[in-house]
């Protein structure tokens, strides 16, 4: 399992520099939702990271799962006043609802599943 677990670390990292580089380089649609597709992609790392036995069909749902609870919780306040207090509360918890990150946070959890299936056969 350590082996798991350090290449799902190597994967956050890998992805928090994709997320990094798409912001960077890239802008409007292509950048806002490959940032989400790339949210759901690192906590799916994390999870994997956490917990290495975890089939990918588990890891997807808790990685989609994460990423519309942060979503949906932006129908309240409290993100938005965490993030304009914190630059690190407003990258990982936004600040707006916006319905079509539901689709790419999917997007990205079907991304993790199906890289995670093919490396665990």
């Amino acid at each position: 399992m350590p082996n798991r677990r350090i290449a799902a670390l190597a994967a956050a990292v890998v992805v928090i520099a994709a997320g990094l580089g798409v912001r960077a380089l890239l802008c409007g649609a292509v950048a806002k939702y490959g940032g989400d597709l790339l949210y759901t992609l690192l906590v799916y790392a994390l999870v994997v990271a956490a917990a290495p036995r975890a089939r990918p069909v588990v890891a997807a749902a808790v990685a989609l799962g994460v990423s519309w609870l942060v979503e949906f919780a932006q129908l309240t306040h409290v993100p938005a006043e965490l993030s304009a207090r914190s630059p690190l509360a407003r990258l990982v918890l936004g600040t707006t609802f916006n319905a079509p990150d539901l689709f790419w946070y999917a997007v990205g959890a079907a991304a993790g599943y199906a890289v995670h299936s093919a490396c665990t056969k």
